[in-house]
């Protein structure tokens, strides 16, 4: 729900790309749940990409400078109320920012800010984070005791070339009021929207490990898979499908991510012997192969269930609810931030927020995996079993036999997220690169490296390459 990007970023040197990468641990199996830790992640956001020409024609206003102001795409959605209010974030604290903002709520008519005593200086605002995707507020009125808080999300100016937002907003929307998965979104505005606030706290990278939360977890993901595919991408069952009506968002962003990757790595802030390790060529023909292969061991007749995925299961877009009464223990957990779901196999998503159990986005070096951290096999078969258990289609006595199928299937999408998180990171250091920032707030490059190599070694394991 926060503004993730700095949920697990932290300084560092660019000097960490001229370093050599430490050799990672990759995943292997055997006929009982046994996968070897595997290795890294990362994350920060985007979702589709504007090609680097495009970026180094506004280098000129470069990322640090530009405020939080210009005209960013005006996003609706069919359902939801809209506002033709624009709010500039850098005003907040002005009292004709209050008066919009109390304004914008009672357009909207956001649930429990009915009552006509409110003003403009009641309200309190507090800022939770501010860069160019979002800025984002908690708004409350402490006088009035029955105003819930509100989330405020003012969208940056480039946000939209990073991030579909009418698919974001579309996907919110039919998650929150048809499957009460998300927060709810109360209406748009002409550069933001404003979404239901959750009293919680966000998990911790420690908290991913407790068992019981673990299974709680995967029972929320089951309840996210079983949101049937064509409801979000707006498509039916004759009409629609894998590779007519949708693609596979794993399959999609590599393509898609991969020529904006290599033009990044040609910048002449590249050393040379950074562009050759990655060899994006080499990689290009990899992933073909990779590919080719998957095609005979998981397709959608023989393997892993197409399902509606979230794909950033990471500990920073969990919530924990707290003081709220739920039916069942699992509902106490709130999936958050859905700016890269898509149709996905089921096996890819858990396979990604295994590898998310290597990463503490709260470090030094945030970039860097602890394969160390990868969930033992009693840990996965934990996970697995709540998983199954609540899809609604196994049987106890079957429930063991499955997970074994799912710990397979695991494996082969591994190398997937490897090379999406990969390619995503490279163009997210397009900024950094091209104003040859030294000290930036996350290691991109030196986070894909690690990356690639994963992906290298662990289709090496599958016997592929």
């Amino acid at each position: 729900m926060l503004a993730k990007a700095f949920t697990r970023r932290s300084s560092f040197s660019l000097t960490v790309i001229m370093t050599k990468v430490s050799p990672i641990v990759t995943p292997s199996i055997s006929s009982s749940l046994s996968l070897e830790s595997p290795t890294n992640h990362r994350r920060v956001s985007t979702s589709s990409v504007q090609s680097l020409a495009s970026v180094i024609a506004s280098a000129a206003s470069s990322v640090s400078s530009i405020p939080f102001s210009g005209e960013p795409e005006v996003v609706k959605a069919e359902g939801l109320r809209h506002a033709s209010i624009f709010l500039d974030a850098r005003q907040y604290k002005k009292p004709s920012f209050l008066l919009q903002l109390l304004e914008c709520i009672r357009a909207l008519k956001v649930p429990s800010w009915h009552s006509p005593s409110i003003t403009p200086e009641q309200l309190k605002i507090h800022k939770v984070s501010g860069s160019l995707t979002n800025a984002v507020f908690f708004v409350s009125c402490p006088s009035v005791n029955e105003a819930l808080t509100i989330l405020l999300r003012i969208y940056g100016p480039s946000s939209g070339s990073l991030i579909s937002r009418p698919r974001e907003l579309h996907t919110l929307h039919i998650l929150s009021s048809r499957y009460n998965l998300g927060p709810k979104v109360y209406g748009t505005f002409e550069n933001g929207r404003m979404e239901e606030y959750f009293p919680s706290k966000t998990l911790t990278a420690q908290d991913m490990r407790d068992p019981q939360i673990s299974r709680w977890i995967g029972a929320r993901m089951a309840e996210l898979h079983s949101v049937p595919i064509d409801v979000i991408e707006e498509t039916s069952p004759g009409s629609g499908g894998e590779g007519t009506g949708w693609q596979l968002g794993a399959k999609k962003n590599v393509w898609s991510w991969l020529a904006s990757a290599k033009d990044v790595l040609m910048h002449p802030n590249i050393p040379q012997f950074v562009r050759e390790e990655f060899d994006l060529d080499r990689f290009q023909h990899q992933w073909e192969s990779y590919i080719q292969w998957l095609s005979g061991v998981d397709d959608v007749h023989n393997g892993s269930r197409r399902v509606f995925a979230h794909n950033d299961t990471q500990y920073g877009n969990l919530l924990r609810l707290e003081g709220v009464e739920v039916r069942a223990p699992h509902r106490q957990l709130i999936v958050v931030d859905f700016e890269y779901a898509s149709p996905n196999p089921a096996s890819f998503d858990i396979a990604n927020h295994f590898l998310e159990w290597t990463y503490n986005y709260h470090t030094s070096t945030p970039h860097l995996p602890d394969e160390n951290r990868y969930p033992t096999p009693q840990e996965r078969e934990n996970f697995y079993l709540s998983y199954l258990e609540h899809t609604g289609t196994s049987s106890a006595d079957r429930l063991a036999q499955q997970a074994k199928g799912l710990e397979k299937q695991v494996r082969y999408w591994t190398p997937a997220c490897h090379a999406m998180w990969c390619m995503w990171g490279i163009v997210q250091a397009t900024d950094d690169v091209i104003n040859n920032v030294t000290e930036p707030e996350f290691d991109y490059i030196g986070y894909s490296r690690f990356r690639m190599l994963a992906f290298r070694r662990s289709v090496a394991t599958l016997g592929i390459i």
